[in-house]
């Protein structure tokens, strides 16, 4: 049997950390033991449609809800232990990207919308329009992480300067300082960092090679 499938209506989940659209929380609503998050983006909730996946903070979430210019998602408690969203409040911003479809450019790298781990903000050096920013990261995703390699942080796909014991560097241009949540970043602020898949499956490759 022969089966017809349209490759174009095909959706991979899978972003790239290129930000499309820096967007307001509208509400955040507890529903336990998970939450919904409400945020207002019009031109998204115009071509969104439920069911979507959508990520927030480089998290991939679904949505459950269109009202008017509102997206609403749905976080359950083991999303909220590992990232940064139920810290989320309303006037809050998040960083948002709709997932790649077969054919669409990729710009950035490829990003999975799993958060390996939530980092900290060490340091902020700005120079002019321009930041050196420092963040804090466990050991077992700093691992993962090579000089000019690529590590997703909020979603946003950053080349890595630096790696030291218990921390790794990024350089951010004006552009992504304003057009992302990471221009309002402060020390201390809490991060949602993925690493490359590539560099995972490298490791794994290797640890199998030692067994």
């Amino acid at each position: 049997m022969l089966l017809n499938v349209r490759l174009e209506s095909l959706t991979y989940v899978m972003f790239t950390g290129l930000v499309q659209s820096l967007s307001e929380v509208a509400d955040v609503i507890v529903e336990p033991p998970g939450m919904r998050l409400v945020i207002r983006e019009s031109q998204l909730a115009a071509m969104a449609k439920v069911g979507d996946s959508i990520a927030l903070n480089g998290c991939c979430l679904t949505v459950v809800r269109i009202d008017g210019e509102q997206l609403a998602f749905q976080a359950g408690a083991e999303t909220l232990s590992r990232t940064n969203l139920g810290e989320l409040k309303p006037g809050d911003f998040v960083n948002v990207e709709q997932s790649l479809r077969v054919g669409d450019p990729i710009g950035g790298h490829c990003v999975m919308g799993h958060i390996d781990a939530v980092g900290t903000v060490d340091a902020r050096r700005d120079s002019g329009e321009w930041c050196t920013m420092w963040f804090r990261a466990p050991a077992t995703q700093l691992a993962q992480m090579a000089s000019k390699g690529s590590v997703a942080v909020d979603g946003v796909s950053l080349t890595l300067v630096d790696i030291e014991a218990g921390r790794f560097s990024v350089a951010l241009i004006p552009h992504t300082l304003s057009a992302t949540t990471l221009g309002r970043r402060k020390t201390g602020d809490k991060v949602n960092i993925e690493t490359d898949v590539l560099a995972k499956y490298v490791q794994a490759h290797l640890r199998s090679c030692d067994t």
